[in-house]
Parts: C-alpha cells; structure tokens; sequence
C-alpha cells in the first residue's frame, strides 16, 4: 500500500504525537508499505524533502505561526498532488489542515483514518482561544469526512467531548512503545554522570509545557524529602524554549531554584540514554492537569524497564497503571497525594512489579502497525466493494 501520513510537526520535533507517528510509520515501512510524513517545514534549516528509516518526509514551507501552529499556504496544493498519489490516508490531530486533507481523501474515494491523540488547552490568551476553536471546528469537520477515527483507549474516547461524537466510527488501537535496553556499561555511565549518589531517584519525562502539570511534582518534594533527604528528580525532554511555554518557565523557576540541589534538567535524551533514564529510577511520574494529555507513552516505556509510575487521574491516561498494576493513579493537582504515592512506592516496590515481557509485547510497535494495516486493508475492500455496487 502507498500510504500518506499528515501530521503538523514531524521529527526533529520531539513530543508523544510526533514519537507515535515516527514509530507507525517506521513500521509499516518494514512491513513493506510506501509510506509518506505530510508535514511542516517548521524551521528553514530543514530539508524540504528526506528519507528516514524507509519514510518518505514532505514538509511544507511555513509562512508564519498563530500560537502553536503553523499556516502553510501551499499545503492544499501539496495535499492534492498526495493523497492522489497513495491508497489510504492516515491523519493525525490536533491539526488545523486536517480537514483540507480529509476533504480530498472524501471527493477522490481514498480510505481515510483520523487518529486523535490529544485535546488541544492553549495557554490564555486572545490570539490562543480564536487559535482553540478554529481547529476545534476543523477537527470535528475532519473527524465527519473520516472513515474511521483511532483512538489510544475506550476510556479516553467516551470520556472526550469530541471523539464521543464519533464513536460509531471509533477503533481502539494500542500506541506503539518501544525501548532499547542499556548495556551494563551505558548504564552505569549514566548513574555515575547524573545520579552521583542521590537515592531515591524519582523521574518525570516530558516537555516543560503547562499542561504537565510539573509544579504539583515540584510541591511535593518537600514532603518526599523529610523521608529521603538525598532524593533525586531527574527531568527528561526539553525544558528551555519551549513554544508558547516562556511565562510557565518563568513562573516555576523560583521553585526550581529552591530545589537545586535535588532537581536535573538533562534536555532530550537519545532512545538508549531514555532507556538508561528509566532504569536508573526508581518511580516516574506523569502529573499531567488536562486531556491534552490522553495516555502517556512514557508510562509504558518505564514500565517496560521495570520502573513504576505515578500518574493523573485522566481519562486515559490512568490505562497504564490500571492495566499493569504497576504504579498509583493520584487525583488532579495534588501534591499531597503525589508524594504519599511517590512514598507508598518507594516503601513497597515489591507491589507495583509487572510482567515487562508482556507489556512490551503489548504495545509493540509492529503490533500496532499490523492493526493500522488491517483496518486499512478492510477499508479499501469496503471502498472497492461500494465502488462496484
């Protein structure tokens, strides 16, 4: 199958959409598929036109941002020449050109799978609410050309204002995780370098972004370090410049400031210095405030490594660890209750192991791709069949 992905920001932008799609994609390449990234030319330096692990990546120059997002004046044209290129086509929200997309996949008859991994929680702003419901409107006009739209869990679907509208089109598909184990030797390197004999150590991948909810971890450290005085928070992803996220940067770093001496920033980490990461904590934690987070792929992937978590009481996001065992759900901003669990953990990990082996079976990225090929397959079968009818 050719196979066209649309999404706005691809690699080298690093979040849990663009890791998702990356892993997809690279899969069903290695299954054999012609797969295409439609996407933004989000900085100049890029190439327009590359090839990455068997996946063909377009990016379309951008004229200028409206908060988070981009507007690319010829991705209509690019869209066109695409989607009658290839099979089906794979789209990915939140995206503001999404419904262009999905309107050529209706008018030229090809297969069209909407895949919803967020809401959208701009910060405040003038700008940023006409920004929230324009792509809102086009989200919903995407979703209703769609074919079908894909969803990380049930849970997250009936419990979300907009993929509850769809769930006579919604197919639960589990997200691709993957994890590459450290040498002995990589590991050790890592702990020598950065943990430098703090115990515990407490970990929290993610972007320095509003919605991660990481002052509710910053205000529970007190309280985790009257139990451990040499505890350890070890901080995964990126931290500065982050876009949109300057005013919640400044706003936390008096608090980063008092917790010097127990607090890293060690930036984004390459796939086996993560999983050196995972390993050498003993609890994550995902504090997340709002749906636009939906599961959390960094759970699993500390799960996989062995490491338990400590996660919000969001729809979908709370799967994990209620599939597992291997964590505590707390409620929403609660730094009371982070720390008790976080402390409950580190108390008994005994109590929050899981069978590894089968969690990364689970959430394999092939074993996703395999159920993208399948419904893609099915679709076309349907689409021929109407066809001929």
């Amino acid at each position: 199958m050719k196979i066209l992905v649309a999404l706005t920001y691809y690699r080298p932008w690093v979040s849990g959409l663009t890791i998702y799609v990356e892993r997809l994609s690279k899969s069903l390449a290695a299954r054999g598929h012609h797969v295409t990234i439609l996407t933004s030319q989000f900085e100049k330096g890029l190439l327009r036109e590359e090839v990455l692990d068997g996946v063909h990546i377009l990016r379309v120059p951008v004229a200028f941002r409206v908060s988070k997002g981009v507007v690319m004046p010829t991705i209509g044209l690019e869209a066109t020449r695409q989607v009658l290129h290839h099979d089906v086509i794979s789209i990915h929200l939140p995206q503001l050109d999404a419904w262009g997309i999905a309107l050529r996949g209706r008018l030229l008859g090809k297969p069209t799978v909407l895949t919803y991994h967020c809401d959208l929680h701009l910060p405040k702003g003038l700008i940023n609410f006409a920004a929230n419901h324009v792509v809102k409107v086009a989200n919903r006009v995407a979703a209703w050309l769609s074919d079908r739209v894909v969803a990380y869990t049930e849970d997250f679907a009936v419990n979300s204002p907009f993929l509850s509208r769809y769930l006579h089109k919604l197919v639960v598909v589990s997200p691709p995780v993957e994890v590459t184990k450290p040498e002995a030797e990589a590991l050790e390197a890592f702990t020598d370098m950065h943990v430098r004999g703090h115990t515990p150590v407490i970990g929290i991948a993610a972007r320095l972004a509003t919605e991660k909810g990481v002052e509710y971890l910053l205000g529970a450290m007190e309280q985790i370090l009257v139990a451990y005085p040499r505890a350890m928070v070890l901080f995964a992803g990126q931290h500065e410049e982050v876009l949109g996220e300057a005013e919640y940067h400044n706003r936390l770093l008096p608090l980063f400031e008092k917790f010097a001496d127990q607090w890293r920033f060690l930036g984004i980490l390459a796939p086996d210095e993560m999983a050196s990461f995972y390993q050498a904590c003993d609890v994550t934690v995902l504090p997340s405030v709002n749906s636009t987070e939906s599961f959390g792929l960094v759970q699993i992937e500390s799960m996989i490594c062995g490491t338990p978590v400590v996660a919000s009481n969001l729809p979908g996001v709370r799967q994990p660890v209620m599939i597992t065992g291997m964590g505590k759900v707390v409620p929403l901003r609660d730094s009371d209750a982070i720390a008790e669990a976080i402390l409950e953990i580190l108390h008994h990990p005994e109590s929050f192991s899981g069978d590894t082996g089968m969690i990364e079976e689970q959430f394999s990225p092939m074993k996703t791709a395999e159920r993208y090929e399948e419904l893609f397959q099915n679709l076309l079968k349907y689409k021929g069949r109407s066809s001929k009818s």
